[in-house]
């Protein structure tokens, strides 16, 4: 499998980021050339915050571009853990300030509220994807696709009736709202970051055998293969 991949690898996080950044841009350039639109997916948490910065510098017409997450948990805009913060402060800036940006969640509804709500909004935009970006954790799941999580199989399903899934989290923190395999695994381009041993070791654990389900990121490696793109720096 690690044959078929593409990886490009960088000594650190602040050479990654700006060829992530272009990589990604000329995929948004190519979507609005020929659609007239791009959506863009990101993830949230700390690793992609200088990949964020660099691309919110590129020059291209942002004002074409949506943007949403992959995952959101189900807290206040301004929580510290809202990823909708984090893109917020570190991609809706300079030239990118005037993007689209469609979150995924909105802790003021209930639960079934919100849920309805994030499928309605998903529904609206460009799709397919012309880039995703997804992190991985050392357990090797990615967006809120947990091991061995309720709902997993469905929420993974390349051909599953909903764009959104809700996924409760192992840590029992907050619920989870998750884009689903038919958004996701049905990007034009998607691009996995990753940085450090420990997700180098990840990423090899999760390139053997061994089920999707106890880790998640292989749904990515085995289904869309040859529209993923590996960044990874060997220190943030």
């Amino acid at each position: 499998m690690a044959n078929e991949l593409t990886r490009r690898d960088f000594p650190d996080d602040a050479a990654l980021a700006p060829a992530f950044a272009e990589w990604t841009a000329e995929r948004l350039r190519a979507a609005i050339a020929a659609r007239g639109a791009a959506l863009l997916i990101v993830s949230g948490g700390k690793t992609p915050a200088g990949y964020f910065r660099a691309l919110s510098a590129v020059p291209l017409d942002w004002t074409r571009v949506s943007i949403t997450l992959a995952d959101e948990r189900r807290v206040p805009d301004d929580s510290p853990r809202s990823n909708a913060r984090l893109v917020r402060q570190d991609l809706l800036r300079d030239r990118a300030a005037v993007a689209s940006f469609v979150p995924l969640a909105d802790s003021r509804l209930s639960p079934a509220q919100e849920f309805a709500a994030a499928s309605a909004r998903i529904a609206t935009l460009p799709l397919p994807a012309d880039v995703v970006v997804l992190g991985m954790g050392d357990d090797g799941h990615t967006a809120s696709w947990f091991p061995e999580a309720e709902g997993l199989k469905e929420a993974m399903d390349p051909g599953s009736r909903q764009l959104v899934a809700a996924i409760a989290a192992p840590d029992a923190l907050e619920p989870r709202l998750t884009l689903t395999g038919r958004i996701i695994l049905r990007a034009r381009a998607i691009a996995l970051q990753i940085e450090g041993a420990e997700k180098f070791k990840t990423l090899e654990a999760a390139l053997a055998d061994g089920p999707v389900e106890a880790m998640p990121i292989r749904a990515v490696l085995r289904g869309a293969a040859e529209r993923l793109t590996i960044f990874a720096a060997s220190r943030a």
